[in-house]
């Protein structure tokens, strides 16, 4: 079965969404936008918000000082969790210029985000997100759906050999338990994107993660005995990795998937491979504003807070226009997705040998 198909037709507009031409599907949406004012920075509220995020990090982490020795500080790991990975959604809005008017000052919030504070590279983070911006779900030229530990389609599944085989055949079932990985997954791949980084941003990078990391380490070894440090950072980084991947996988997996050599225009590009998720300021939160992925996508640096505004004149322009506007509900998101995942897996089930 291949890739969920959103549209009862195929994609024919081939303009040219990064230019933006005067005749393109984008070009009136993007008009109307502009005149509400909703590309305007909003530096008050990511002041607040920023602030806020700060002191629940501090208050977390002066109570696993507190409660070090004791057991009960694992109940910690949630919380630091969960405010991690608001953490981690403050350092994707700086790498997409939201935050400040300037750019340096973006990338300085997004050091301070991601490598100070999480341990995570904001250069390679950045690099790889804005690729897969420029071109979503596209087998080719997407970085997110390249092979790896998963994969998106069932030609990339039947190349799979070894233990990657059986991976893919249980693939939709092992999601989630593999999320578990992704919060040290994240730090190893940082520290070994190092390499590759141009030689000043790798010292202030290099210098950043070494810094996050000594003082995680340290923190913990002053709290508590060095099992129970471990226990803490083990479930720690295994709920944030749940956590920010439970954000991230309902906005593309099993949408469409554009073949190469095709040319969609940049609203058919971002809209038709993304997904909403509905819900209310609960979910914005939780989802970090990812939950108006369309309207993320068609305006990457439009402020969070926006987004929700923006949503309906980009479904009454989708509506004019004929365009798919996808959007669920956060659990049938996850269906849909764990479905794709479970269809790209079919051949090899189907292949693999019966007791």
């Amino acid at each position: 079965m291949p890739p969920v198909s959103i549209l009862a037709a195929p994609v024919t507009d081939a303009s040219d969404g990064a230019d933006c031409p005067a005749g393109s599907d984008f070009a009136p949406l993007l008009r109307e936008v502009k005149e509400h004012g909703l590309f305007k920075r909003r530096p008050g509220y990511y002041a607040a918000a920023i602030t806020l995020n700060l002191a629940a990090l501090g208050a977390i982490w002066s109570g696993v000082l507190l409660l070090g020795g004791s057991w009960l500080v694992l109940l910690l790991a949630l919380p630091a969790a969960v405010f991690g990975a608001r953490t981690a959604f403050f350092g994707h809005d700086a790498g997409h210029q939201q935050i400040a008017r300037s750019r340096d000052r973006n990338r300085l919030i997004g050091l301070v985000h991601a490598n100070l504070l999480l341990g995570m590279s904001y250069g390679w983070w950045n690099d790889k997100h804005n690729r897969h911006h420029a071109n979503p779900n596209h087998i080719e030229k997407d970085p997110d759906v390249e092979v790896g530990a998963l994969v998106w389609t069932r030609a990339q599944a039947v190349e799979r050999q070894g233990f990657a085989r059986f991976l893919t055949r249980h693939q939709a079932r092992l999601f989630f338990p593999m999320l578990l990985l992704e919060g040290i997954a994240l730090k190893v791949s940082s520290f070994q994107s190092l390499k590759s980084r141009p030689a000043r941003e790798r010292g202030v990078e290099g210098a950043l993660l070494t810094a996050h990391l000594l003082g995680y380490v340290s923190l913990l070894l002053i709290a508590m005995p060095v099992g129970q440090a471990i226990a803490f950072a083990l479930l720690h980084h295994a709920l944030f990795g749940l956590h920010l991947g439970s954000a991230f996988a309902p906005n593309h997996k099993g949408m469409e998937m554009p073949e190469p050599g095709s040319r969609w225009g940049h609203l058919r590009r971002q809209v038709l491979t993304s997904r909403n998720v509905r819900g209310g300021l609960v979910t914005d939160w939780f989802l970090g504003g990812l939950n108006y992925q369309i309207e993320h996508h068609l305006f990457p640096n439009m402020p969070r807070p926006h987004l929700r505004l923006t949503q309906p004149l980009v479904r009454e322009h989708c509506a004019r226009l004929g365009v798919r506007y996808t959007e669920t509900g956060l659990l049938d998101s996850y269906a849909q997705a764990l479905s794709h995942m479970h269809e790209v897996g079919a051949p090899l089930r189907e292949a693999a040998p019966t007791s």
